[in-house]
């Protein structure tokens, strides 16, 4: 979706041309048949309601929408604008209409405001078509652009950085949508440089032989039963000082998960192309750190397993060591997240020495027995770095809630032959998860893991999305570095 924005002299030269209207002010300059159409259809401006209308403008039939925006002093009034935006695009994507104008007048917004409509717009236009080849022209998006009529000063520099952010959770639906015979570990390596060449990002990749001399014996065993081989993929930005300690993001990357021998269901099965989009999520944020130029230094590091049930597979029971030296026995080969993150936070400790780190992975099923869709499950060892992830959330609608953690339930996952299970008991599964993850994290770093299982995929339209990749946990880690990481 291309995105202008209009000199102050231009009037609107679409047909088709939008207007955000604020709740209970319809504006009075709009046409009478506009205006009592709006109120016939009990359009008042509230966020999420849409009037559509036709009207004559200089001898030229034009159309018209409204779109409600809600209370200008309301607690969620960046989510209504977002809505508006997105909202729009729903309505107009496959409407025929090429291009819609946002006429600004009277709207009386803010440049971030703006920004917020246009960030909903494009992040709602978004689609991958790329396997569908039998669609109609009416099925096939026609709304190529959006010009921008009346915006504020400071606008078109505000739209620039969340265009970045955009881009970033463009990226990751990508890749989070693509089918596991596309996406795999070497290709999800080859995507990321790709795209983010020429962005100034650093990438650095360990192949399966690198690893095992690092001894990652736990990534590599759920990796030992597939015929595509594990990679390691770090992504540095050096946006802040030089020398200063990085922030570190670390990402499950399961490209495809069987469960291994402990094999899943066949019904659904195929959801679990999905099972990387911790990694996709990462890797979304990078690049948008990257291209909005964030004054901050950053890791991403995302460990890419496919995990197989073949002959070479790793059993229930086997015992493995992982690069920080602890044991595991391997209770069930389905709780293979874990595995590969704790290798991956061992190394990222060891090579970096971060100053926080937080995790994303779609961890278990159980944060959606808990929480459904709605929000993402959080756990922390520091109770600030918890609380600026919740308002990070809060703020991007990317919405976090915290689970208690405690040593009643790290003795659930203690082995009477190893250091430590890969699973607990049936209850508490997402705590015991986090509880495993958090005995790799090394000198009282201050962690937070994301159990985003229920988000990062969806079987309807949401606020900003349609079916299917949302792109969830880039605007929240976006946000959490724009507020506590850059000056």
């Amino acid at each position: 979706m291309q995105i202008q924005f209009l000199d102050a002299s231009a009037t609107p030269s679409t047909r088709l041309i939008a207007r955000l209207v604020n709740q209970d002010a319809i504006p009075a300059e709009l046409e009478p048949v506009l205006a009592e159409g709006a109120r016939a259809t009990r359009f008042a401006g509230k966020a999420g309601q849409i009037f559509e209308g036709f009207a004559e403008r200089g001898g030229t039939l034009v159309r018209v929408a409204l779109a409600g925006i809600g209370s200008p002093d309301a607690d969620d009034r960046i989510s209504a604008l977002e809505r508006a935006g997105a909202g729009l695009v729903a309505r107009f994507l496959t409407s025929g209409e090429p291009s819609l104008t946002f006429d600004l007048s009277g709207a009386a917004l803010s440049a971030d405001e703006v920004a917020s409509v246009l960030l909903g717009a494009r992040l709602r236009a978004w689609r991958h078509d790329t396997y569908r080849t039998k669609l109609t022209d009416e099925q096939k998006p026609s709304l190529k652009e959006i010009a921008v009529a009346g915006a504020p000063d400071g606008a078109a520099a505000a739209w620039e950085r969340e265009s970045a952010v955009a881009e970033g959770i463009e990226f990751t639906r990508q890749l989070v949508t693509e089918p596991a015979n596309v996406i795999y570990p070497e290709s999800f390596v080859a995507r990321c440089q790709d795209r983010m060449a020429g962005t100034g990002l650093t990438l650095r990749v360990l192949d399966d032989v690198e690893m095992k001399a690092l001894g990652m014996g736990a990534l590599l065993g759920v990796a030992q039963g597939s015929e595509k081989p594990a990679r390691l993929l770090a992504i540095e930005w050096n946006g802040g000082k030089a020398g200063e300690k990085p922030l570190a993001f670390v990402g499950k990357g399961v490209t495809f998960d069987t469960g291994g021998i402990s094999i899943k269901p066949a019904a659904g099965m195929e959801d679990m192309k999905w099972d990387m989009g911790g990694a996709g999520a990462v890797a979304g944020t990078m690049l948008a750190l990257a291209l909005r130029k964030a004054s901050a230094n950053v890791i991403g590091v995302v460990g890419l397993v496919e995990n197989m049930p073949d002959g070479k597979a790793q059993r229930p029971g086997d015992v493995v060591t992982s690069m920080s030296g602890q044991t595991i026995e391997v209770i069930n080969t389905d709780a293979e997240g874990r595995l590969v993150l704790c290798d991956a936070l061992t190394w990222v400790q060891k090579e970096y020495a971060p100053t926080t780190i937080v995790d994303l992975a779609t961890l278990t099923g159980a944060i959606i027995a808990a929480l459904s869709t709605e929000y993402a499950g959080l756990f922390s060892n520091d109770d600030d770095l918890a609380a600026k992830l919740t308002a990070a959330g809060q703020a991007t609608g990317d919405r976090l809630w915290r689970f208690p953690m405690g040593t009643a339930y790290d003795k659930m996952i203690d082995s009477p032959i190893a250091d430590m299970k890969n699973v607990g008991p049936r209850l508490g599964g997402s705590i015991t998860a986090a509880q495993f993850l958090l005995r790799y994290i090394e000198n009282k770093t201050p962690w937070a893991h994301l159990d985003i299982a229920g988000t990062v995929w969806a079987d309807k339209p949401g606020q900003t999305w349609d079916k299917g990749a949302t792109g969830f946990g880039v605007r929240i880690l976006d946000r959490f570095v724009r507020d506590n990481f850059e000056g």
